[in-house]
């Protein structure tokens, strides 16, 4: 671990902390590696039901470290490429574990969530943004194109000839307008947005997390699978659900006509 990414525990949340306010939290080797290492504990840990990532300071995350870039513009065009496409596949392990992970990620977003951190935003499952929050794809700028899945993420969500404007453009947009399009799901004032989030991440841990956990699957399975096969996939996980504990205290709890109380089991 380095204080690069910072990790709270609590209530079966578990919140991860980019910690380089003095550069907008853009991403270093050590965070990069720092945030494969938690989440893969954190994907096989029962105790945490939810996980929430959020920069520290005023920014969610501005991207790569484009000073420490400055350092590699000075080597070999070869050798800056075999770096950076070790560099990017290095990444990749992240985000395979956060899109397996049968537990709800929050990006909780202010200020600036540009280059890998709007990739990394959209890699959640939910984002809720403060009404300060601003986002751009940024790669173009810097005559490059974009890592960390966003380009697997982007035009799933706002449709191909959008995905081409913000990726070819490389524009800012606020978070009214990144709701609009489908990237972000709740923009709360930033006074608030440290409550809003807890309370969006407290509502995921105390539900039934293991439906939670299975819907998410299917829902990214539903992308690509056929119509066969995703109800073949709904039959599977349904009677799976109905085999836990929870299922068990919804049915119970919808009968004594009260509140479920949900053990994530």
């Amino acid at each position: 671990m380095t204080d690069h990414l910072l990790i709270e525990k609590k209530d079966g949340i578990a919140t991860l902390i980019m910690n380089r306010p003095e550069s907008r939290n853009a991403l270093s080797l050590e965070m990069r590696q720092s945030l494969f290492e938690v989440m893969t504990e954190i994907e096989t840990d029962d105790a945490i039901r939810c996980v929430v990532i959020k920069g520290a300071g005023d920014h969610f995350m501005a991207g790569g470290d484009l000073k420490a870039f400055g350092e590699i513009v000075k080597q070999a065009p070869d050798e800056r490429r075999k770096q950076f496409e070790a560099r990017i596949h290095n990444l990749h392990p992240t985000m395979f574990t956060m899109r397996r992970m049968r537990k709800p990620i929050i990006a909780s977003v202010q200020g600036a969530a540009a280059g890998f951190g709007l990739s990394l935003a959209m890699a959640c499952d939910m984002v809720i943004a403060a009404d300060n929050a601003f986002f751009t794809l940024a790669y173009i700028n810097i005559a490059t194109t974009p890592d960390g899945s966003g380009t697997y993420s982007l035009a799933r969500m706002v449709g191909l000839k959008k995905a081409m404007e913000i990726a070819m453009l490389g524009d800012r947009f606020d978070a009214k307008e990144a709701a609009r399009l489908g990237l972000v799901n709740f923009v709360v004032p930033t006074a608030d947005i440290e409550a809003e989030t807890a309370k969006l991440a407290k509502r995921l841990a105390s539900g039934p997390t293991v439906a939670i956990g299975r819907t998410k699957q299917m829902l990214h399975a539903s992308l690509t699978n056929s119509m066969e096969t995703q109800l073949a996939i709904e039959a599977e996980n349904f009677a799976a659900c109905a085999a836990t504990e929870d299922w068990a205290e919804g049915i119970t709890a919808f009968g004594e006509k009260r509140k479920p109380v949900f053990k994530g089991k």
